[in-house]
């Protein structure tokens, strides 16, 4: 007879919830690729920016991203999470009332995002874009979902927590401490903040955050559901408790500390770059452990590989992931990092991640979740492979056609003749070279795309021949006592994981070691920025239009960063100085060169110059792939503004005085009308002295000024 902790009881699982966020992932993808299609488009040709400022590259590419990492990728982890926390727990989740909060709180987020970026309502921080109140949103939606997660662990009827678990608590823990830290900013108006940190220490942050976006998001909850869906999809057991442990604590204790590999020969302290670098490359180990347990669990099942698509998509989804994290590591070698920093090698590295490795293992779990969810056979398993072959038919061709054009672009950047004299001095001449594989890229994301819409119309036709009323299963399993966390054996790790609080707090220790050695140093010392030097803060006319460039996505093709490294400065000059960006908030260094470096722009060309370039970027650098920007030249300066952007400027520590401030609009409005009078005096036309040109201008003038007065030593 039970003990009266051991009594049966009967429950069901939300299963509702898991088909809502299966469906979003679907309807999600399809914008994602879309947009990311056009955008690949837009870089081939520029007509196809269509001379609208809400479907600029600029623009889409933000959203781009946002779709793919946060509406795709995001409802996929949630779809995989809620469904295998509840069976491996099994017990329901804890509220079925969060669980709708957080499913429709997630698709608001989305939406705003939607709705507000291809407006140029941004951040500028890559990955981070969405201004406060969307930030705050997701905060609370993810505070929301955490709390359901941990107390339903707390009511679980299964002591022991398996490996994904522990991929989930660390996705949690740590996507919740990266956003928080990385979004602490102060705001101007509804739309408009700026970030707590500027500069160098913006950039270490950023890219704390942008690494570990990919590791925490991207990685570790995908590894979470391989180790689910995997092995229940194989029916065989996970290859190797003992690797699972491995791999899960050096991936989680290690990848945080990987950031600074993005900013390898900036103005980022060295010591932090090197300690990025041996991180970076200590990470293979871990990741490929986590590969070769995947690959490892089809042991005896592998002649069935060939003829299961879901077996097919993980295998491949597995083989991108080891791919990639073992092309990571050697992109964050100095030497490599050289050449391929700022090429279209990393736009290739980086697909080959999301498409293969994200992308496959999701469609992998829908296509083994959807019958099992609305009780019916998959509708065609010969669609589901020619959806395989064309997807990975398309990767293939997207990414050797950016590793062409990548280690292309860094060639030539690079390449001098025996006079020590650049042998390609005009910038374009690399972007006219590579153009035609900006097609075959185009082409390669298309037939991703398509392949994508095949599988749309195999799962529409499943759910299609579902029975109407899909019932929930009904189980039934003891209660667990009091102290279920204990007896779960003598081995160490066996007893940590019946102790989720315990494994938790470890967790994030694992990841706050690493966050705190490389912060406090960088954040808080004054040592790599000399902050007596005569950098200048930004007019009030300047620093509306650095908000402008920000808004139209500038950074996302240029730089501004020289890095040491000769050919650099034969190109644009002496390197860039942690200084020069000490009152950028965000920071504007870039990680693309679609266009060149702009650090040192400032006086290079007359204001007409830029006037011609932004209305028609080809009247002055014939082939040019960037878009015009009409709509700059007839909206007008909110100079009322821009004393609240100084306002806040001076809160966070840059040196305006109370003078500049109480005539910030007077100033900015006598600025703007001494550069509309030079505009006139070289043949521009128009009434422009409250046009968003003349800011812009203002600003592109700025760049390197300072240093080239010797405000630098």
């Amino acid at each position: 007879m039970l003990h009266d902790e051991q009594k049966m009881e009967t429950f069901s699982y939300d299963d509702a919830i898991v088909r809502k966020f299966v469906l979003a992932t679907m309807v999600w993808a399809g914008v994602a690729f879309l947009v990311g299609l056009i955008a690949a488009l837009q870089l081939a040709d520029w007509r196809f920016n269509f001379n609208l400022p809400w479907l600029t590259f600029g623009r889409l590419r933000p959203l781009h991203t946002n779709a793919a990492i946060f509406a795709f990728g995001g409802n996929a982890i949630f779809a995989g999470m809620y469904y295998s926390t509840q069976r491996l727990l099994k017990t329901r989740m804890a509220s079925d009332a969060m669980s709708r909060f957080h499913f429709w709180g997630w698709q608001a987020i989305i939406v705003s995002a939607a709705l507000t970026l291809p407006f140029g309502i941004t951040i500028g921080k890559e990955y981070a874009e969405l201004e406060w109140p969307i930030a705050l949103a997701i905060n609370i939606v993810w505070v929301v979902f955490g709390v359901n997660f941990f107390k339903t662990i707390a009511q679980r009827r299964e002591r022991h927590l398996y490996v994904a678990i522990w991929f989930y608590i660390a996705t949690i823990i740590t996507v919740a401490l990266l956003h928080v830290v990385n979004t602490i900013q102060i705001p101007v108006s509804l739309w408009k903040s700026y970030p707590i940190y500027a500069g160098v220490q913006d950039a270490l942050v950023q890219w704390w955050y942008g690494h570990n976006a990919v590791a925490f998001f991207l990685t570790t909850p995908f590894l979470g559901l391989m180790y689910y869906f995997l092995p229940k999809a194989a029916d065989k057991p996970v290859y190797s408790y003992r690797l699972s442990i491995i791999h899960f604590w050096a991936l989680v204790f290690i990848y945080i500390w990987a950031g600074p590999h993005h900013l390898l020969y900036t103005a980022l302290p060295e010591w932090a770059q090197t300690l990025g670098m041996i991180f970076s490359i200590m990470l293979w180990a871990p990741s490929w452990g986590g590969m070769v347990n995947g690959l490892l669990t089809l042991r005896g099942a592998w002649h069935r590989v060939g003829k299961e698509p879901v077996l097919k998509f993980f295998v491949a989804g597995l083989t991108f992931y080891g791919m990639a994290t073992l092309e990571g590591p050697l992109l964050a070698i100095k030497s490599v990092s050289s050449l391929a920093h700022y090429t279209d090698w990393i736009i290739a590295h980086v697909h080959g991640g999301t498409l293969g490795w994200n992308g496959f293992i999701t469609f992998g779990m829908i296509y083994w979740l959807v019958p099992r969810l609305w009780k019916t056979k998959l509708y065609s398993e010969s669609l589901a492979n020619v959806h395989f072959w064309t997807g990975f038919t398309g990767i293939i061709i997207y990414m050797i056609s950016m590793w062409s054009a990548g280690i292309t672009q860094g060639l030539m950047w690079r390449a001098v003749d025996s006079t020590g004299r650049l042998m390609y001095p005009d910038f374009i001449e690399t972007v006219l070279r590579i153009a035609p594989l900006y097609w075959v890229r185009a082409a390669g994301g298309a037939l991703y795309l398509v392949s994508f819409l095949i599988m749309a119309y195999n799962i529409t036709k499943t759910i299609a021949s579902a029975p109407k009323n899909v019932k929930a299963d009904v189980f039934q399993a003891p209660r667990l006592a009091p102290s279920s966390n204990q007896n779960l054996g003598d081995k160490p790790h066996r007893i940590l994981e019946g102790l989720p609080i315990v494994f938790t707090v470890l967790t994030l220790l694992a990841v706050a070691v690493g966050t705190v050695i490389e912060f406090v140093p960088t954040l808080w010392a004054t040592d790599y920025v000399n902050t007596g030097s005569s950098i200048k803060p930004y007019t009030g006319l300047q620093l509306h239009g650095r908000d402008l460039y920000v808004r139209e996505g500038c950074y996302l093709c240029h730089s501004q960063m020289i890095r040491p490294i000769l050919s650099e400065t034969l190109r644009y000059g002496d390197y860039s100085r942690a200084e020069e960006s000490m009152y950028d908030r965000p920071f504007q260094w870039g990680s693309k060169r679609t266009g060149p470096d702009l650090a040192r722009v400032g006086g290079k060309y007359p204001d007409l110059w830029h006037f011609r370039h932004m209305m028609n970027p080809r009247d002055v650098v014939n082939g040019s792939l960037m878009p015009s920007y009409p709509w700059i030249f007839r909206d007008k300066i909110d100079f009322a503004v821009i004393p609240k952007k100084i306002a806040v400027m001076k809160f966070l520590g840059t040196p305006y005085n109370e003078q500049e401030l109480a005539l910030a609009e007077a100033t900015a409005r006598a600025e703007a009308q001494a550069v509309a009078a030079s505009l006139s005096a070289q043949g521009a036309t128009g009434k422009l002295e409250d046009k968003e040109i003349v800011a812009l201008i203002a600003y592109l003038q700025r760049l390197g000024q300072d240093y080239k007065k010797g405000g630098v030593k």
